[in-house]
C-alpha cells in the first residue's frame, strides 16, 4: 500500500476522532439522532431499538421470575386494574411506592377463588422501586446510556419516581385503559417521561402500545390526587380518548420507547399465548416542583438519576 495512502488515512481518522471529541465536550453530541429527537417533539413518543441487549433481558426475566417465586401474599389478593382507580385505604397499594410489591392480573381467579392458571401466570407487575431495592434492576434502571437518552429529550436532572415490571400475561392479561402519565407524576411545569422497555417482542396480538402522536400537545384529562390514604381521580378536561384514532407500536424485545407525560396511550388485553413482558421506568426533572398530592412520594429512599461515568 502506498505509504502517502496510510498517510493520509491517519489523517482522516485522526480528523473524525477529533471532531467528535470536540462535539462530545461541547455538548453538540446526541445519543438520538435528529428523526428521533423530531418524533418526540412533534409526536410525543420516539422509539428507540436495541437499547437493552439480551444479555440484559435474560438477567431482567430470570429476576422477575424469581422475585415472583419467593413472593408470599399475605394480603387479601393484592388485584391491579385500570377499571377502577380508586385506591384509598389500599394500603398494599399505597405502600408499593418504596416497595417491590407484586399484583395479580384482574382475571386471576376464578369464581371460587382458585388460580385460573398458573400462579405465576397470574401476576399482572411487580412494583414500585425495583430501580432502587433490587440490584439487577438497579443496574440497569440507572445505566449511563439512558441519562444521555434522557438528557436529549430534555431532562436536566432526571429523578426516577417509580419503576414497574408488566408481564400482561398470555390468556388472561389485562386492558391498560387510556390515560395520561402526568395524571400520576404531576409537576409544574409538567415534566415526567416515561421510559418504557419492551422485554419481549410487543405484537398486536400479545397486547402491544397504542399511542395518540401528537396528543401531548392537548390538555391534561385527570389528576390523580392522594390525601393521607384517600385518593381521588379529579377530571381536569372531557377531552374524549382517541378510541378510533390511536396507533400500535409493534416492537422488538430490547427495544425503548420514550413518550412524554401527556401523551395519551393504551394497551388492549392480551388473548395469546404469549406474554408481552415490559419494564417501565417513570422520570421527572428535579428543576421542576413535584406535587405533593400525587399518590407516590419518596420518603425514605434515595431520589437520583441515571449513573455518570467519570
Amino acid at each position: 500500500m502506498p505509504r502517502n495512502w496510510i498517510k493520509g488515512g491517519c489523517l482522516v481518522l485522526n480528523s473524525i476522532y477529533t471532531l467528535l471529541l470536540t462535539s462530545i465536550l461541547s455538548g453538540m453530541f446526541t445519543m438520538l439522532s435528529p428523526k428521533q429527537l423530531d418524533q418526540f417533539k412533534t409526536d410525543g413518543y420516539t422509539v428507540i431499538e436495541n437499547v437493552l441487549s439480551p444479555e440484559h433481558l435474560a438477567q431482567m426475566k430470570t429476576r422477575a421470575a424469581s422475585i415472583v417465586n419467593d413472593w408470599k401474599d399475605d394480603t387479601d389478593n393484592p388485584i391491579f386494574t385500570t377499571q377502577d382507580n380508586n385506591r384509598s385505604n389500599n394500603n398494599y397499594f399505597l405502600n408499593s411506592a418504596e416497595n417491590i410489591s407484586c399484583f395479580y392480573e384482574e382475571e386471576a381467579f376464578d369464581a371460587n377463588g382458585e388460580f385460573v392458571q398458573k400462579r405465576e401466570d397470574c401476576i399482572n407487575k411487580i412494583g414500585h422501586a425495583l430501580h432502587e431495592l433490587d440490584p439487577t434492576f438497579q443496574t440497569i434502571s440507572h445505566l449511563p446510556l439512558l441519562g444521555d437518552i434522557a438528557k436529549d429529550l430534555g431532562l436536566e436532572q432526571p429523578e426516577l419516581r417509580q419503576s414497574m415490571y408488566i408481564f400482561k400475561q398470555p390468556r388472561i392479561g389485562g386492558v391498560v385503559n387510556w390515560h395520561q402519565d402526568a395524571t400520576f407524576f404531576y409537576s409544574d411545569p409538567i415534566s415526567v417521561i416515561t421510559f418504557w422497555f419492551a422485554i419481549e417482542d410487543a405484537t398486536l396480538e400479545n397486547g402491544c402500545l397504542w399511542v395518540e402522536p401528537k396528543g401531548h400537545l392537548g390538555p391534561l384529562r385527570e389528576r390523580f390526587n392522594r390525601d393521607d390514604n384517600i385518593t381521588t381521580m379529579d377530571a381536569l378536561d372531557d377531552t374524549p380518548w382517541p378510541t378510533e384514532s390511536g396507533v400500535p407500536l409493534e416492537v422488538k424485545a430490547g427495544t425503548l420507547v420514550c413518550f412524554h407525560g401527556k401523551l395519551p396511550h393504551y394497551s388492549a388485553p392480551n388473548r395469546s399465548e404469549k406474554s408481552r413482558q415490559a419494564y417501565t421506568l417513570h422520570v421527572t426533572d428535579g428543576r421542576c416542583h413535584y406535587a405533593e398530592s400525587n399518590w407516590l412520594q419518596t420518603k425514605t429512599l434515595p431520589l437520583r438519576g441515571f449513573d455518570i461515568i467519570d
